[in-house]
């Protein structure tokens, strides 16, 4: 279990939950939600840093990954719902003193960003969902084998473990730019190898990664709940992922009223699969602080208080 000195944590009403910050406590405030089977480190750090030049980053370990732990030492037995990842992320922002991020999921980390927006509209000053879906099943299909492949238990030799991550960052990542993301793919499956087990090699979280796929398949279909929402959003997705097809972002793209589209309006972002590749970088980034700057004309308010003492705010203006 590789615990680094940037890692905190808090116990909240579930799970004692991992979490790291970055960048000026005092500057407009950002969450970020990975997705399935992933990790805080499995955002990239060149986006952390980029970010925390003008925010605070907040990036933490979902329940059922990383170094986040359930409470009574066991998870329900009936499972879960994204509504209490949801519910995760939102009481670790209570934690921090922060009312209203901008809030950044990918992958299930977007469907759960969704759930954030829609269940809590007064906690959440805009919307960047990635390399996500709406919750239909008519979109957003994974290809044949790539659910079975992310759900087989990994070898109990430490090797042959992050050989097979290796090849599910293959399976679902980058085509175009496999050749270029190799080093950094083993890298990043040695790092979240590593984080997920305990000091005797002892998997953290036995079935988790069928818990979190689990409370996808049962959150149902959000494309009703995300057309009321009424804040700037901007949806990013790629037409090589293999895990949740591009139509599950165009879905997401044509729910949110206002939302707006990375790259082409079928495609979007040529060569990404389901990743965030390091060629491609530059590219998601500026899009995203393009989408932040149009969120920062809505007044930020840095913490709690003007809520908690009845003040008020305007509407968020719709994006440009």
């Amino acid at each position: 279990m590789a615990v680094k000195s940037e890692d905190q944590f808090v116990e909240l009403e579930d799970v004692k939950l991992c979490y790291r910050v970055e960048g000026d406590p005092k500057n407009p405030p950002v969450l970020l939600i990975m997705g399935l089977n992933s990790q805080l480190i499995h955002w990239p750090q060149e986006l952390v840093d980029t970010l925390k030049a003008d925010h605070y980053v907040i990036r933490f370990d979902n329940r059922d990954s990383g170094l986040t732990t359930w409470r009574t030492g066991e998870p329900p037995a009936d499972g879960y719902r994204l509504a209490d990842m949801a519910k995760d992320a939102v009481q670790l922002i209570d934690h921090l003193g922060i009312d209203r991020p901008d809030v950044i999921g990918a992958s299930m980390g977007g469907m759960i960003a969704q759930r954030l927006a829609i269940d809590y509209p007064d906690r959440a000053r805009s919307l960047c969902s990635i390399m996500s879906t709406t919750g239909s099943l008519l979109v957003g299909h994974p290809q044949p084998g790539v659910i079975e492949a992310l759900l087989k238990p990994l070898p109990s030799d430490r090797d042959a473990a992050i050989e097979h991550i290796v090849g599910l960052y293959n399976l679902i990542g980058s085509k175009t730019h496999a050749a270029a993301e190799a080093g950094r793919r083993r890298a990043l499956a040695e790092a979240a190898y590593d984080r997920s087990v305990g000091p005797t090699g002892a998997p953290l979280h036995p079935g988790g990664g069928a818990r979190q796929v689990g409370a996808i398949l049962l959150a149902g279909d959000r494309t009703k709940a995300l057309k009321t929402l009424t804040l700037p959003a901007l949806v990013v997705h790629g037409n090589e992922d293999a895990l949740i097809n591009v139509s599950g972002g165009r879905a997401t793209r044509d729910a949110i009223p206002g939302a707006q589209w990375l790259g082409g309006p079928q495609n979007g972002v040529e060569g990404m699969g389901h990743d965030l590749p390091h060629p491609l970088l530059d590219t998601i980034v500026d899009g995203i602080v393009a989408h932040l700057k149009n969120a920062s004309t809505l007044a930020w308010n840095p913490g709690v208080a003007e809520r908690a003492n009845g003040g008020t705010r305007p509407t968020a203006p719709r994006p440009s």
